[in-house]
C-alpha cells in the first residue's frame, strides 16, 4: 500500500469530532446522490454496515449510536486506525509512507508506478485518493487526473457537506450568533433535512447545513424553519388569548435562545417590539409565524474545499464495473 502522507488515517483521525463516525444503521443506495444511482447497489449488498461492526466487535472497540443511526467510537477514531492497520497486518500488507507517484503506466497487462521511492508493478491496482476535500490531510485530486489519462469522463466538482458563508448584514447576524445551535429543518426545493443548525462568525453549519450543502447551487435560497416542533401560528394565537399583555419575545424565548429571538425581533417586527400580543392582528401573527418556519437566506457561497468533508461530482461510473 503506497501512502501519499506520512502518517495513514489522517482523514479518519479527524472525523466525528475525533470519534469517527465509521458507519449509519440505515444505509440504503438511495441515500447515495450519483448520476448513475445503480452503481454503489453491488458494493453495499456484498459488504454491508453490519460487517463492519462485526469487524469492530470482533477487535472489542465499544461503540455507541448518537442519532439518526450514525455510530461513533467511544473512545477515539485512533481505535478504528489501529484495527485497520492490525488487518492488514494480519495478511502482511506492506505499507509505504510518504509516497509521491510521479507517472503511472500500464503495458503488458501490467501497472507501473514510478515514485519518489522507486518503481513498484502489479497486475491489479486499486485506486483509494479521494477527492479535493481537505487537502491538509493529504488530497489532491490526483484521482481524477488518472481517471482522465484512462479514458474516464470527470464530473464538474464542487465541495459538499460543507459550512455556508453568508455577506453583508446576514454574515454580521451571523457573527453575533456564534456558537448558537438550534434544531431546524432545512430546505432546498424538495429536499429537506431536520438536524441542528449552527451559526459561525462566517455563517451557518452544523449538520442540517452539511446535509442541505450537497444540494445547494449558487445563488439558491435556504428555507429554515426555526420552530420544526411546534404550530407556530397555533401557539401564537393561543399565547395571546391567554396572555394578552405578553409581548412576543417572550414567547418565543420559551423556546429559542434569546439573542437569536433579539436578531429576529429586529428583523422582522423591531416597530411592534414592545407591543403586547393582544393588540397584535391576527394577520400580523401569521406573517410572523412565517417568518420563523420559512425565514429565507440566501448564502453568498460556502467555505470551499478547505472545510469539504466531500467532493461532490468526480468520476463518471457509467464505464466502470460496479
Amino acid at each position: 500500500m503506497l501512502e501519499r502522507t506520512r502518517k495513514v488515517g489522517k482523514k479518519i483521525l479527524i472525523s466525528g469530532g475525533g470519534r469517527c463516525n465509521f458507519t449509519n444503521l440505515n444505509i440504503e443506495p438511495q441515500r447515495y446522490l450519483s448520476h448513475n444511482p445503480h452503481f454503489c447497489k453491488s458494493a453495499l449488498s456484498r459488504y454491508t454496515q453490519w460487517d463492519f461492526i462485526a469487524l469492530l466487535e470482533k477487535h472489542g472497540i465499544a461503540y455507541h449510536e448518537k442519532s439518526l443511526g450514525q455510530l461513533f467510537c467511544d473512545h477515539t477514531a485512533k481505535d478504528i486506525v489501529k484495527m485497520l492497520l492490525d488487518e492488514c497486518k494480519c495478511v502482511n500488507v506492506k505499507i509505504l509512507t510518504g509516497i509521491d507517484i510521479s507517472d503511472l503506466e500500464y503495458e503488458s497487462q501490467s501497472y507501473c508506478l514510478h515514485t519518489n521511492k522507486g518503481q513498484f508493478s502489479a497486475d491489479a491496482l486499486v485506486v483509494a485518493s479521494g477527492g479535493l476535500s481537505i487537502p491538509k490531510m493529504g488530497s489532491s485530486g490526483y484521482g481524477f487526473e488518472l481517471a482522465k489519462q484512462f479514458g474516464l469522463n470527470i464530473y464538474p466538482t464542487q465541495a459538499a457537506l460543507v459550512p455556508f458563508t453568508m455577506t453583508d448584514a446576514h454574515k454580521d447576524l451571523c457573527k453575533r450568533l456564534s456558537g448558537i445551535s438550534v434544531p431546524v429543518i432545512v430546505t432546498i426545493g424538495q429536499q429537506s433535512f431536520r438536524e441542528n443548525m449552527l451559526f459561525t462568525h462566517r455563517g451557518l453549519s452544523g449538520p442540517a447545513m452539511l446535509q442541505i450543502s450537497s444540494y445547494w447551487c449558487f445563488g439558491s435560497e435556504l428555507q429554515i424553519n426555526l420552530l420544526p416542533d411546534h404550530d407556530v401560528i397555533a401557539l401564537l394565537k393561543q399565547f395571546k388569548e391567554r396572555h394578552p399583555r405578553a409581548i412576543l419575545r417572550t414567547l418565543l424565548t420559551q423556546a429559542l435562545p434569546k439573542k437569536l429571538v433579539l436578531e429576529l425581533e429586529s428583523l422582522h417586527w423591531l416597530k411592534d417590539a414592545d407591543k403586547p400580543l393582544g393588540d397584535w392582528l391576527d394577520k400580523q401573527l401569521t406573517n410572523i409565524a412565517s417568518s420563523l418556519t420559512t425565514w429565507s437566506l440566501k448564502p453568498s457561497g460556502t467555505e470551499g474545499y478547505r472545510t469539504a468533508e466531500v467532493t461532490l461530482g468526480g468520476v463518471d461510473t457509467q464505464h466502470i464495473s460496479s
